[in-house]
């Protein structure tokens, strides 16, 4: 099962993310019990109203959620409202995914407001985040989640639109996205956009709960059957687009990864076949996932060594600087490219070959599970000790394992 969470047009807030988990199933009259249980930790504010009701976002029906609060209170420290979150968490007795959700995405809020304001953890004050809005949507969809048995499941994102513009807050105007959301989605895998509207799309609160629940941010839905679909409203209306969020959930038809990689290409017409080979051993030992060069013919029938390196964004740099200084090239082409592998494991066999026994490891996939690599380290050091060619030595290998494989 996994459930992915598509905020590509009208970004993410925690009450859209709620309504949208009521829309697809989640029990409402759970979620506003256990909301209730919750703000008698929060005695500065009441909850006059709470339902979740249909309304309608440009013809799309979708679940929005109704609260009408009491509470003259326009900031809070950061730290009460966590210690309000665990002593609630702990009463409901939520399973502990839903915990560590719960704690993480308040904690999250907490860290991007000291790392923008340079204060001490325990000095953070929320302004608009100080409302009880901020307890019910956590709460709130940590109980859902729970409902629903979706911590358990694979969690995806799309790429979340952020709105464009200013945004005016506690501490006057700034541009869209605002400090707290890039500080929350530094240093993840998530992906922004600006979207289709010159105004906020996605809040601090949804945010937060986000990076504490998703495995993945990819660009495309995986291959699956869809199960069920839920859409959260949010407050405002636009002219071009519904206001809604969409969750949808369904079983994965192939186990698929879907991730992103950052490919490297520079052009080299004057390096030594030696400079080379020291290039590629220092760029997989650096951390590269492969590297490729391949011979081509530039501008003038100049012969080329063209160099391809695959990476994970936060080797990128690193690896920069290696090609710049191992080359001496003056300029390197980055791009940015989805990638889609098969699930994979690593096992071992245990292979008798010339009276000797050897321990041989191979990488399979539950996929193709009679497709599988040899370890091509193992290979070398088994024809070196047996006093045989690398061919021999993994044909005979590769016999032997497939042996194995049929007799399961």
């Amino acid at each position: 099962m996994v459930m992915i969470i598509d905020s590509h047009i009208a970004g993410i807030s925690g009450d859209m993310f709620l309504s949208s988990l009521v829309d697809i199933g989640a029990d409402k009259n759970k979620i506003i019990q256990g909301i209730k249980t919750a703000a008698d930790f929060f005695p500065d504010s009441k909850i006059i109203k709470l339902d979740f009701e249909k309304t309608k976002k440009k013809g799309l029906e979708a679940t929005r959620l109704v609260l009408e609060i009491q509470e003259d209170i326009h900031e809070r420290k950061g730290i009460e409202i966590q210690k309000c979150i665990e002593e609630s968490v702990n009463k409901l007795n939520l399973s502990d995914h839903a915990k560590k959700f719960s704690i993480g995405s308040i904690e999250t809020l907490i860290t991007a407001e000291s790392h923008i304001h340079g204060e001490p953890l325990d000095s953070v004050h929320f302004h608009e985040a100080a409302s009880i809005d901020t307890i019910i949507d956590i709460i709130g969809s940590a109980i859902a989640l729970d409902d629903l048995e979706l911590f358990d499941q694979e969690i995806v994102s799309t790429p979340v639109a952020v709105g464009g513009g200013t945004v005016s807050f506690s501490h006057g105007t700034t541009t869209n996205p605002a400090s707290a959301i890039l500080e929350i989605f530094k240093n993840t895998s998530i992906i922004i956009k600006g979207g289709q509207a010159v105004e906020e799309l996605t809040t601090p609160t949804g945010a937060s709960m986000l990076i504490n629940l998703i495995s993945s941010c990819q660009e495309f839905y995986p291959s699956l059957q869809v199960d069920g679909i839920g859409y959260g409203a949010g407050c405002k209306d636009f002219e071009n687009f519904s206001n809604v969020l969409k969750i949808v959930t369904g079983k994965k038809s192939t186990e698929y990864i879907h991730d992103s990689v950052q490919i490297l290409e520079t052009n080299l017409d004057d390096i030594s076949g030696e400079v080379l080979g020291n290039t590629i051993e220092k760029i997989m030992n650096s951390g590269a996932k492969d590297v490729t060069i391949t011979s081509a013919i530039t501008k003038k029938g100049r012969p080329t060594h063209l160099v391809s390196v695959i990476c994970d964004s936060s080797k990128m740099n690193d690896l920069l600087e290696l090609l710049f200084s191992e080359t001496g090239t003056l300029g390197i082409r980055i791009r940015n490219s989805e990638r889609v592998t098969l699930t994979r494991t690593i096992k071992s066999a245990s292979i008798v070959i010339e009276n000797k026994n050897f321990i041989v490891n191979y990488k399979t996939s539950p996929n193709q599970p009679s497709n599988f690599k040899i370890e091509s380290d193992d290979i070398q050091k088994i024809s070196h000790e047996i006093k045989k060619s690398f061919r021999y030595t993994e044909d005979f290998l590769r016999t032997e394992i497939k042996k194995t494989l049929e007799q399961k």
